[in-house]
């Protein structure tokens, strides 16, 4: 479903729809038949209730108006939700109406519903991660050998390579990746406690009826209820937020890369994407945009969360309740950044005669380290610095390469051939270790060196 237009920027379509309205209460009402089924195979129910129950609990069938209403005066979903499913039950089996929420609390079924719909995401997210992830594997492979200019403090810097810049991005993406998925491993459990988080009103089956629970809704049973410990999903948000952050810093490189001044990368176009309503010349970095306002939303929601966590004795006031709102926000965020570059990966544009040409405007500056290695051991380093510094604020004056330069000085020339010189400015014979790094990044190897 198409979400809301206030969260038009917020989400994406498919997002949207694990948590509208209806995802959310069907997830309600899936709990509550999967707690009857389990309670009827132990023994605690009638053996008729769970699918008395099943056949009441089609959420399109539901008032949600009035449940949403209801859920404001009572300061939860559960109360409204389980009333309204009672009284359906009971309309064509009062015996069985009885049943309904046996032994489970509000908070149980809220909660496990929440489970449930991050469960839904995960394959969501994770589609679109591997794809970008695979979109920037073949990206790095075609420009592993595109000289580009390094940009340190936004100012020219020695050359790297695309494909080493685009690897950069696809290492974070990696790791961030793994992170979320053990987070999610360790998140996606049963919330399962009754009133004091004890199941003292199942008396010595509240374990039995727990793992039964867990089976039926296709989630691990917990060593014991959490209402109070909201630990694992602290560490979910957490890995999202730093997920959402390095999606962040590859739209910020490729935003500032698409500059009209600097011109090198231009995410891909097409109908209604990327124009302007004033200037019809423009190509906006718009899925960029989408990205970068996640990223900048995404931590004070996390920093939200956590502040959450400080929740009193069993269970929580004003804690719990903020927490459902604050992850449905933040996976959300995660899942339209995670799209969004997915997109610009897909179809990214690079210009490297564009490339090469703001490699040349430099005249040859940014290669001033290159420079300083070779004199420091004829001059000493302080000497040579000077020299260079001197020279490079000439050649920025004058409009002139620094090798030109040099070689009109003396203390250059009488102790670097000229022939050395017109090399210095060759960005391929001054990369270093790039494609070791590149090749590391995109293999996932490190290495074993301890650095002293």
């Amino acid at each position: 479903m198409a979400p809301r237009l206030i969260e038009g920027l917020a989400t994406t379509e498919p997002l949207a729809e694990v948590f509208s309205d209806i995802s959310v209460l069907q997830a309600m009402l899936d709990f509550e038949v999967s707690l009857a089924r389990a309670e009827a195979r132990a023994g605690i129910v009638p053996k008729s209730v769970p699918d008395r129950i099943a056949a009441a609990a089609h959420a399109s069938e539901f008032d949600m108006d009035a449940l949403t209403r209801g859920t404001f005066r009572a300061g939860t979903p559960g109360i409204p939700v389980v009333k309204a499913l009672t009284e359906k039950v009971r309309a064509t089996d009062p015996e069985a109406a009885g049943w309904v929420h046996w032994g489970a609390t509000s908070q149980d079924v809220a909660d496990t519903a929440l489970v449930l719909l991050l469960k839904r995401t995960q394959s969501i997210i994770t589609s679109d991660l591997k794809r970008l992830e695979k979109a920037l594997v073949v990206l790095s492979e075609k420009h592993k050998n595109t000289v580009t200019l390094g940009r340190t403090l936004l100012q020219a810097a020695p050359p790297v390579t695309f494909g080493l810049k685009v690897a950069g991005w696809l290492g974070a993406l990696r790791r961030g990746r793994r992170r979320l998925e053990s987070a999610f491993d360790e998140a996606l459990v049963l919330q399962f406690g009754g009133a004091s988080g004890t199941l003292a009103s199942l008396a010595d089956k509240g374990g039995i009826v727990a793992r039964g629970l867990a089976q039926e809704l296709g989630l691990r049973c917990p060593e014991a209820p959490w209402h109070a410990h909201c630990d694992r999903l602290a560490n979910l948000v957490c890995s999202g937020g730093v997920l959402t952050g390095s999606l962040g810093k590859m739209a910020r490189d490729i935003s500032l890369l698409m500059q009209s001044e600097v011109g090198e990368v231009a995410e891909p176009g097409g109908e209604g994407r990327g124009g302007s309503s004033a200037m019809p010349h423009k190509r906006n970095p718009i899925a960029c945009a989408l990205t970068l306002a996640a990223a900048e939303r995404v931590p004070g929601l996390v920093a939200s969360f956590l502040s959450a966590m400080v929740q009193e004795h069993e269970r929580a006031v004003g804690g719990w309740q903020s927490e459902g709102p604050t992850i449905a926000s933040i996976v959300q965020a995660m899942g339209s950044a995670a799209a969004s570059m997915a997109e610009v990966a897909d179809g990214l544009s690079v210009d490297t005669a564009r490339m090469r040409q703001n490699l040349a405007n430099t005249r040859g500056v940014n290669f001033a380290e290159r420079v300083m290695m070779l004199l420091a051991a004829e001059l000493g380093r302080d000497v040579a610095h000077k020299l260079l510094e001197d020279a490079i604020q000439k050649s920025v004056r004058q409009n002139k390469d620094l090798s030109t330069l040099l070689a009109e000085l003396p203390e250059v020339s009488s102790r670097l051939d000229r022939s050395v010189l017109d090399q210095l400015a060759i960005p391929e014979q001054y990369l270093g270790s790039a494609e070791a790094f590149r090749e590391a990044l995109l293999n996932g190897t490190t290495s074993n060196r301890r650095e002293r």
